[in-house]
């Protein structure tokens, strides 16, 4: 009966494809050695935006932070925390690069050297030409900061800092060796006004720390002269310090 015929053929969507079709339709591997080098690439990309908009990794240079951070500790730097017109709160330890008046220019020291930096610019990656420092903010644009009181502390705007943070502080004793003794305290400097826009950073090893005022220490104001601080430009900050990560025993926030 046509009915039952109907109900036992077999009904197919189109055409049936033979065996050539379907190779052609297997997708094409990429050699193993491209697939490596583009996975590569891929994941260097993903570094380089991470570490130039949002994060970055980078070596504790010198022992002027200790004992906060030791030489060598790998640190995370918080690239956001002062985005848009943000600035560094007092006391926070920044990362920033240093200008001429920090450190002297790179030498040339050949083609490679310059590939490897220039790299470096780019993702984010290794050295570059920048040259990165860190360092504790103690005075911001508009302050007046100075030291040293009877207790032999550092004041912003005639208020005493306190700062806990401090390790092998340079010699001071009321009376014996401090800011109207002959000679001065080392410890003594100032007073300094911080011009709009900039900062005044020193280290928390203060006896072994070439910061902001290490060309005004044991001077007076008089001797100093107007122009013995250096200062942090504001937009040379790269971000706040916020955890060393490596190695794992030294895990800390500043």
């Amino acid at each position: 009966m046509a009915s039952t015929s109907a109900s036992t053929e077999d009904h197919h969507d189109g055409v049936s494809e033979g065996p050539s079709a379907s190779r052609g339709r297997q997708r094409r591997q990429l050699p193993f050695a491209v697939s490596v080098l583009l996975n590569v690439l891929v994941a260097l990309a993903v570094v380089a935006v991470v570490q130039a908009f949002l994060v970055k990794v980078y070596s504790v240079p010198s022992g002027s932070m200790e004992n906060t951070l030791q030489v060598g500790d790998r640190m995370l730097v918080n690239r956001l925390a002062y985005g848009g017109d943000g600035t560094p709160e007092r006391q926070d330890v920044v990362v920033f690069n240093g200008d001429e008046h920090w450190a002297p220019p790179l030498e040339d020291s050949g083609a490679l050297d310059t590939v490897v930096r220039t790299f470096g610019d780019i993702t984010g990656i290794g050295v570059s030409h920048d040259q990165a420092l860190v360092k504790r903010v103690i005075g911001r644009g508009g302050e007046e900061v100075e030291c040293c009181t009877d207790e032999g502390k550092v004041t912003v705007d005639g208020k005493p800092l306190e700062e806990p943070y401090i390790y092998q502080d340079l010699p001071y004793a009321k009376d014996e060796l401090d800011c109207s003794s002959e000679p001065r305290s080392q410890r003594c400097f100032g007073p300094i006004s911080v011009p709009e826009g900039k900062l005044l950073a020193v280290g928390d090893h203060r006896s072994n720390s070439s910061d902001s005022v290490i060309g005004c220490r044991g001077l007076s104001a008089e001797e100093a002269g107007p122009d013995c601080a250096r200062f942090v430009d504001e937009e040379d900050v790269v971000g706040e310090v916020f955890v060393t990560v490596w190695p794992p025993a030294n895990w800390s926030t500043p």
